[in-house]
Parts: structure tokens; C-alpha cells; sequence
């Protein structure tokens, strides 16, 4: 996933939206917490780090992202869907490097997209039922370029709720997208290969 110098945060948030993402960075939450609740939380901590983008640099930020990244994501099940077959032919190492890699693009991705600060803001606008026992949060980030739509597809987990999907202007879904840019992958190197790929650009992102 890659960003072209000169391009509006409203279109890198259209173009390269990690699944993540935004995804958004909060403190652990507690069985009882909503979608929404975890969402907001979520979304002020991303907010925190934008505004000491500068001082923490891409390495600080990734950091910072990571471990509230991996509590509000449930990264398992991201990465399963998006391998499909592979995964079940993967064995508990490669699942276990697989998960670790892709939360490592995922909040290496955030962490060079959300380099600063400009008076951005994020409002949510409602929650609604979504397919297979799923819940929509719907949100919109405030840009100065124009305002993005963003819905957090969260699913029950045991007792809580995990996000699993971030759909951009109700339509483009970062799962899909990542589920046929690594499938392809995966085809013509394995999993090994996907790992490899993953954690390099993780590496890359993180250096800048």
C-alpha cells in the first residue's frame, strides 16, 4: 500500500485506507462496551497521536498504534477472511507470523497516512444492523479538502465487540480489497510469501 506525494488526505483516505484502519486507537475495552463506544474511543486516541504526528515521527506513531490497533481489531479474523483457503492450509506458526504481520501493515499504514494535524474532526452519525449479526457504525472524518464517510463493520466476540472492516464512503470495503491484493499474492508465493511481503513494507513504512 502505497501514498503519491501531492495527493489531498481525502484521497489517500479513499486510496489507501488500511483495514484497518482507521482504522483508530483507544484504551482496552471492557466486555460491556457497544460498538459505538468502542468506535469513539477508538477514534479519539487516532486524534491524540495526529496531533503529535510531528514529534513522535512514523516510528512513534506506529508504536503508539499499534497495541490500541490490535484491542479494537479482531486482526484473526481480518487476516483469515482475507487468505481464505490458504489460511486453512497454514499451519499455527504461519497463522500466528500471518496475524502479527498484518497488524504490523496495518498500523504502519495508519501511521504514514495520519502524519499530522489540521483541525480534523470525527463525528458519528448512528449505528444500524448489518448482515450475519454484524453492527454499521456510521461515522464521517472532517477534512479541510472535504469530509469522508466511514462505517465500522463490528462483530460480537465471545462476550465483546471487535471491528472487522472499515467501508470508505459506504462502499469500498478494505477487506475485499485486501482479501483479492493478497490473494493474488499468495498464489503465486504462499503464505511464506504474504508474511515476507508484509512485514518488508511494514519495515519500509516505518522508516520514513
Amino acid at each position: 500500500m502505497t501514498t503519491t506525494p501531492g495527493m489531498s488526505r481525502r484521497s489517500r483516505l479513499r486510496g489507501t485506507l488500511p483495514l484497518f484502519l482507521l482504522l483508530l486507537f483507544v484504551a482496552p475495552a471492557a466486555a460491556v462496551d457497544d460498538p459505538v463506544v468502542i468506535v469513539e474511543r477508538f477514534q479519539a486516541s487516532l486524534l491524540d497521536v495526529m496531533r503529535e504526528a510531528s514529534t513522535l515521527g512514523a516510528k512513534g506513531r506506529y508504536e503508539r498504534m499499534l497495541p490500541p490497533l490490535e484491542r479494537a481489531f479482531d486482526l484473526g479474523i481480518m487476516i483469515r477472511i482475507a487468505t481464505g483457503e490458504h489460511w486453512a492450509r497454514a499451519d499455527q506458526s504461519q497463522r500466528a507470523r500471518l496475524v502479527r504481520a498484518f497488524g504490523r501493515m496495518s498500523a504502519s499504514t495508519v501511521a504514514t497516512l495520519f502524519d499530522g494535524y489540521s483541525g480534523e474532526r470525527f463525528k458519528t452519525l448512528g449505528e444500524r444492523a448489518g448482515p450475519k449479526g454484524t453492527r454499521y457504525v456510521n461515522t464521517i472524518i472532517i477534512l479541510s479538502d472535504g469530509d469522508v464517510n466511514l462505517t465500522y463493520v463490528a462483530k460480537r466476540i465471545g462476550e465483546g465487540w471487535k471491528l472487522i472492516d472499515v467501508l470508505v464512503d459506504d462502499g469500498i470495503s478494505e477487506l475485499t480489497v485486501r482479501k483479492s491484493e493478497y490473494r493474488r499474492l499468495l498464489e503465486r508465493e504462499g503464505v511464506e510469501g504474504l508474511i515476507a511481503a508484509l512485514e518488508n513494507k511494514a519495515d519500509e513504512l516505518i522508516a520514513q
